[in-house]
């Protein structure tokens, strides 16, 4: 499967069987994330895994959006790590954000799914798991085997044209 295969294949996964993730595809997934390019190498992403039934109660009170996954990923980084310009943006979330995006292609190369979920309670899931002040809570990631009733959002497959998304050279003129 090419890379853009891969990329149009995955989908946000809002109903999980209960299957647990074999560890060693686990443990790939979270590789994806460690070698994630970060800004200046600070590598700054955090990752909580939960998956014990007392771990993900503590998750449920912290987001509905866990969608029955058996594993998820509290995502964070640490704020005294990561690298800041004050003209651009804060790249701890950048960085954060690249380290999902391993994830969640090398989850869907593995035949896991997953969900990017930002509907979080990030003082809830910091007083439940003990998450230190210095990280910033940016999502959480619920991952698992897809139940028989998935399928992707009606909108999946509506993207934008190209040239409505990228302007060469200049956008004097670009409509989009």
């Amino acid at each position: 499967m090419s890379f853009l295969d891969l990329a149009r294949a995955r989908y946000s996964e809002r109903r999980f069987a209960p299957d647990p993730i074999e560890p060693e595809k686990l443990s790939r997934i979270l590789e994806a994330a460690r070698v994630a390019p970060t800004a200046r190498n600070l590598q700054p992403q955090r990752i909580l895994v939960v998956q014990s039934p007392e771990g993900l109660a503590k998750v449920d009170r912290a987001t509905s959006c866990r969608f029955g996954a058996p594993v998820v990923l509290v995502l964070s980084y640490d704020m005294t790590v990561a690298s800041r310009h004050p003209d651009v943006v804060d790249f701890g979330v950048v960085d954060t954000a690249i380290a999902a995006t391993h994830m969640m292609l090398e989850a869907q190369e593995l035949g896991v799914h997953s969900c990017w979920v930002g509907l979080i309670d990030p003082p809830e899931l910091r007083r439940q798991f003990d998450i230190p002040r210095t990280q910033r809570i940016i999502s959480v990631m619920p991952l698992g085997y897809p139940s028989e009733r998935s399928h992707p959002a009606h909108l999946h497959e509506e993207s934008l044209p190209l040239e409505q998304v990228v302007a060469w050279e200049t956008y004097a003129d670009h409509c989009g």
